[in-house]
């Protein structure tokens, strides 16, 4: 029986983004993976966006990724440690997911240590210099007041609402991101802020749609997880080091 330890990282599936039809090959490559690592997961840090869209009515989720969120239970009843963190995209998770599989979910930031090595973890969005607008959406969207009054749609419209904002959202326009160098990466230098006053090993961040890995001062890390529309990106972290890594196995 495999050892139990390694600790894996991952973000923004966007199970439900426009087209829907793409998602259920998405979420049987996503399972499949989950498959293959749960022989040595001791932890699982899913990093926001796993969903286009998630809101929790008080008896009401979305319908769908029933195959991926069973496999989420199975992990968990492994002994597998899941953590979910809010996304732009499924900022309104609640404790539906906690009650069910036990999953912690995480607003904001949140600081590990493992093995001696310490890691600064969030999804990524609102953080560095500039995107004020969306600040400030953020805030609103966040707040107690907006979830009422969204919750006092019928779900049919709510989220039929947010599938039409889905359809216009940068990955359902077909764009690809590009790195815009390290002085211009805005989670890069907000990293870098970081570090002038506390360090980390590795800071590891999703949002950005774009896999990449960049050494930062004083031997830190700064990792970007990527996506799973067009790269198929996951970091995993084998008590030394962590490091970025493709899933290239056919489902065939």
């Amino acid at each position: 029986m495999a050892i139990r330890d390694k600790i894996y990282f991952a973000s923004d599936f966007h199970l439900g983004a426009y087209p829907r039809s793409a998602t259920r090959e998405r979420e049987a490559r996503i399972v499949h993976w989950l498959e293959v690592i749960k022989a040595d997961a001791s932890e699982l840090y899913l990093m926001g966006d796993i969903f286009d869209f998630w809101f929790e009515y008080a008896t009401v989720v979305p319908k769908g990724y029933i195959r991926f969120l069973g496999k989420l239970a199975e992990l968990a009843d492994l002994g597998v440690k899941i953590t979910l963190f809010k996304g732009n995209h499924d900022m309104w998770m609640f404790g539906y997911l906690k009650h069910e599989i036990g999953a912690d979910i995480v607003d904001n930031e949140l600081i590990i240590e493992r093995k001696g090595k310490t890691f600064y973890l969030h999804h990524g969005d609102g953080l560095g210099p500039g995107d004020k607008k969306y600040k400030l959406l953020k805030k609103i969207f966040r707040s107690r007041a907006c979830q009422w009054l969204f919750a006092r749609l019928h779900p049919n419209l709510g989220i039929g609402i947010a599938q039409r904002w889905s359809a216009h959202s940068r990955l359902a326009s077909g764009e690809h991101e590009v790195f815009n160098g390290e002085d211009n990466e805005w989670l890069v230098v907000y990293a870098k802020s970081i570090l002038e006053n506390q360090h980390y090993d590795y800071f590891v961040f999703g949002h950005r749609h774009l896999p990449l890995e960049i050494d930062l001062p004083n031997g830190s890390r700064y990792i970007n997880l990527g996506e799973w529309i067009n790269h198929n990106t996951y970091a995993v972290f084998d008590g030394q080091n962590l490091g970025l890594r493709k899933w290239l196995t056919s489902l065939s």
